[in-house]
């Protein structure tokens, strides 16, 4: 009897080693796997939701997108996942750098007198401007270095009314200029090492930009004082860029609210693998089967 209690007192520890043994090697593969699919989303491909339709009809509302990250440099994880707590990051070297024309997606900077956005998101637009670059639109005409742009295929207006010069939108960028949507600039895309004129005419336009990099500003009297420094000046410390939906008078891009920080891209489009009508709510799932849009899968965004 004692025999056969040992052994059945064998078997079971076998049978115990055996499950852990197995559920160690699950474990392992369910961190090999998710390790990998961290590494791809974060370094090389993710997928990106379309959710409005300022970039139609190059990109509709709907659609999912592979981004290609890797393109511009991909980074570590910017915030913890799902929340707006922010992470220390770190970008990988680039394949190439962004270009006028690139369809980008880049973590928005905030509104035009937001320092800090009051939530993450991610924006996808078309890089019209590059640091240093002249941005101005006349008559609704995009001009970049006093040359016409080239049009994106699917430049799109859906507003036959046009605003004319000298009609002020009180929503544009920057804060008390007199332009509009349709006749907007001209405006010089900030660079590193770029020299901006501080006086009480320019301090409202530049207050948000300073703090955005991380600055205090104020101004008493007639004098501004950057971190406690009375200064005429401020010198840039990051290259940016400008932004447009192709979609133009249906689009809040840089002319509402400013630059985007070049170390904001994330990446850029490759195509749709996937589009419907995401305003069909999810419980009508025959209504959402019924949206789907075949002919937008496999279409390369450009």
């Amino acid at each position: 009897m004692a025999k056969e209690k040992q052994s059945k007192n064998r078997e079971n520890e076998q049978v115990v080693v055996s499950l852990k043994a197995k559920a160690l090697a699950f474990l392992k593969e369910v961190g090999i796997v998710l390790g990998a699919f961290l590494l791809l989303n974060n370094f090389v491909v993710a997928s990106f939701l379309v959710p409005t339709g300022s970039m139609e009809n190059e990109v509709l509302t709907g659609d999912l997108l592979f981004v290609n990250k890797f393109i511009y440099g991909g980074t570590s994880p910017r915030n913890i996942p799902f929340t707006n707590v922010r992470l220390p990051w770190f970008r990988v070297p680039a394949i190439r750098d962004v270009e006028r024309g690139d369809v980008i997606v880049f973590e928005f900077p905030g509104y035009r007198e937001e320092v800090n956005p009051e939530e993450f998101q991610f924006y996808l637009k078309r890089c019209v401007g590059l640091p240093g670059d002249t941005i101005q639109v006349i008559d609704r005409v995009l001009y970049v270095n006093g040359s016409p742009a080239p049009l994106p295929r699917n430049l799109k207006f859906s507003d036959l009314a046009r605003v004319p010069d000298g009609v002020p939108d009180e929503r544009v960028f920057p804060p008390g200029s007199e332009w509009n949507e349709d006749n907007y600039g001209p405006l010089v895309v900030p660079y590193r090492g770029m020299k901006i004129l501080l006086q009480n005419t320019t301090y409202r336009k530049w207050e948000t930009f300073i703090k955005r990099e991380g600055h205090q500003i104020w101004r008493v009297a007639d004098r501004v004082f950057v971190d406690g420094t009375p200064v005429n000046e401020y010198t840039v410390e990051h290259d940016y860029l400008f932004g447009m939906g192709d979609h133009r008078d249906n689009s809040l891009d840089s002319r509402y609210w400013g630059f985007i920080p070049k170390e904001n891209l994330v990446g850029s489009p490759l195509l749709v693998y996937w589009s419907w009508d995401t305003n069909i709510p999810l419980y009508d799932i025959f209504g959402r089967v019924g949206s789907i849009r075949w002919n937008r899968v496999g279409t390369v965004i450009r």
